[in-house]
Formats: C-alpha cells, structure tokens, sequence
C-alpha cells in the first residue's frame, strides 16, 4: 500500500467525497413541483388557493391558464407536473357538498407526479380547512394526525448516509484488495511467494488484514462527516456499527480475493467486481426500497449480503437498534463472512 501511490489517495479522497457529495447529488425527496392552475371559478378562494400553493416548499405555480388544453401543453412541454382544475362556482357549490377538484399528474415520472398530487390535494385540504373556518361553513372535513417515527423531518439524507457507509466498504475492502493481488500476478512478484513454505491462509490473511484495518478508519471517518456535515448520529450503540463493519469487511474482501485468483489480468477483475458492485448496489436497497421490488427480486436480495449491513446500519443509526434486536441480519453476514473468506483461500492455489 506504501509503493503504491494510487491506494492512499483513494483510502483518503474516496470517503470525502462520497460522504460530502453523494447525500447531495443522490436525493430521492421530490422538490419543485411544476403546478398549473385551470381556474375556472376566478374567486377569491380560488385565487387563495393558487397563493398557498405557490408558497408550498414542494410546489411552483408554473402557469393559470383558462383551459384544459393549454395546461395540457405545459405538461407536453415538461414544464408542469400536476394539473390542478378548479370548476366554475366552485367556492358557490362548496356548502353544498357538490365540489370537487380535478387533480391530474403526470405519470412519465411516476413518483414525482405521484407525490407531486399528493401535495397539491393536500396543500388544497389546507386552504379549504381555513376558509371554511374562516367563513363559518359548517361542512366537516376529516381530520388526520400523522407521525413520522424515527425520521421526523422526512429528510432523505438521514436514509442515505448510513448506506453510504456500505458503499464505502465495498470499494475499500472489495476492490481494492482485487485490484492489489490481480496487479502483483501480472508484474510477476506473487511468483515468488508461490515457492514458499507461507500457506494459503496465511498469505490470504497477510493481503486482507491491512485493508480491514483502513476498512475501519474509513467507516470512522464517515461517521465523523455525517456528524460534523449533516448533524447526523448513530441513535444505537457504535459497537454494533463496528462489529457489523468487520464481518462485512471480511465478505467483500474474500470475495474480492476470490475474483482476484481467477482473473488472469486486472482489466477482467475490475469487470467482474463491476458487475458484482452493481448488483450490490441496486438491489440491496440502497437507493430503493426492497419491497417496491418485484417478489422474484425480493428472493434474491436474501443472498446480497450488503442487504444485510445496509438494514443494519440503518436501524442503528435511526432505530437505536441492538445487536439482539438485528441478530438474524448478523447471523447472516457472518455466515456470508465465513464463506467468502473460505472460498478466497481455496480459489487461491500455490505453484511450486
């Protein structure tokens, strides 16, 4: 790691940039809602509305236009995302029960419009609650208390930082270790340890042990920028967040030992554990939730082991979870552990 310029720079600049930049860019919170307004009913509660809507952190009033078809073309032209209708005598008809609103989203981006409707319709609720209160008009309107538990603000970051831990390692104590073997095969060096008396384990553990220890610092230091940037901190205890970090440390180092002794040049290992860090990654709930999957793709996440340390890492940091409480998810990581650090001992095969 000392001869090698590259590997320091990257153990350094790698959990800076990840944790500084990511939880930035890689923001799934729907923001900036284009909102055009058909107002057919040119009231004043109409015109309130249009002003609580424009004022929504979530929402832009894009355009009040006078007919459906031309709220239409602004959404054809991306720059509106839900169409709210207000029909004709709409604040005449609300005593009487018999107004409704037309709400449509468009549906090319299906969460954004999704969500997109869900604040207008409740951005509409409000007003409608206040002027009905304002103006006496006894018609009752259903009434909900919402609690978000363990991440009260909603705010996405909170989700995002402690996987990103996960990404960390995989890089660290995944790619790097196969980029360091696969490199002394093609200069030649790992020949001579392969005429020594050194077995495989010992020689597989002399390779593994440094990026475990560097492993750790870089999981230390991510922790201390969520801190320090984001205000972010573990509610659960930092032992079950380091003991969970070895045991995945040990899976994505073995396997990255194992790709390592059956690539014959470094082009080919950084293909293979390419592909395997993107499996990883979009299917082990990193970004999106497992649930949304498909039941088939649900089945196979069971066998991505960054499943498991993501779900962990979250339930420590926002839960205040133990090791108790998320003892089949570390079952499983150790089980995951052992067997990669196996099978990066036995694909690694000596010549004398």
């Amino acid at each position: 790691m000392r001869r090698n310029p590259l590997i320091p720079k990257i153990i350094i600049a790698m959990p800076i940039m990840v944790m500084l930049v990511l939880p930035l860019v890689a923001n799934l919170d729907v923001k900036n809602v284009g909102v055009t307004v058909v107002d057919n009913d040119h009231s004043q509660l109409s015109r309130r509305m249009i002003a609580d809507i424009d004022a929504s952190e979530y929402l832009t009033v894009q355009s009040v236009v006078g007919t459906h078809g031309e709220a239409m073309a602004s959404v054809e032209n991306g720059e509106a995302d839900v169409i709210l209708t207000i029909p004709p005598y709409y604040s005449r008809n609300l005593s009487g029960g018999n107004a409704e609103l037309d709400i449509e989203a468009n549906g090319v981006n299906a969460t954004k419009g999704m969500l997109g409707a869900q604040y207008v319709s409740q951005s509409a609720m409000a007003t409608l609650s206040q002027w009905r209160s304002e103006n006496s008009i006894s018609v009752t309107m259903p009434e909900t208390s919402v609690i978000n538990l363990y991440n009260p603000t909603l705010n996405f970051r909170n989700y995002m930082i402690p996987a990103l831990i996960v990404v960390l390692l995989i890089i660290i104590c995944g790619f790097l270790p196969a980029l360091n073997l696969v490199s002394e095969k093609e200069s030649g060096t790992i020949e001579a340890m392969n005429v020594t008396p050194v077995s495989r384990f010992a020689f597989v553990l002399s390779k593994l042990i440094p990026f475990w220890i560097v492993g750790l610092i870089v999981v230390t230091v991510g922790m201390i920028i969520g801190w320090l940037v984001y205000g972010l901190t573990p509610t659960g205890s930092l032992g079950a967040i380091y003991l969970v970090a070895i045991l995945f440390s040990l899976t994505m180092s073995g396997l990255g030992v194992a790709i390592a002794n059956k690539s014959a040049t470094m082009l080919q290992s950084i293909f293979v554990m390419f592909a395997f860090i993107m499996i990883f990654q979009l299917m082990g709930g990193l970004f999106t939730p497992i649930r949304s999957m498909p039941e088939w793709a649900q089945c196979i996440t069971y066998a991505i082991p960054p499943r498991y340390f993501i779900e962990i890492m979250r339930s420590v940091y926002l839960k205040g979870a133990g090791i108790i409480d998320l003892w089949p998810q570390y079952t499983a990581i150790a089980a995951f552990a052992v067997f990669f650090s196996a099978l990066a001992a036995i694909t690694y095969s000596k010549r004398s």
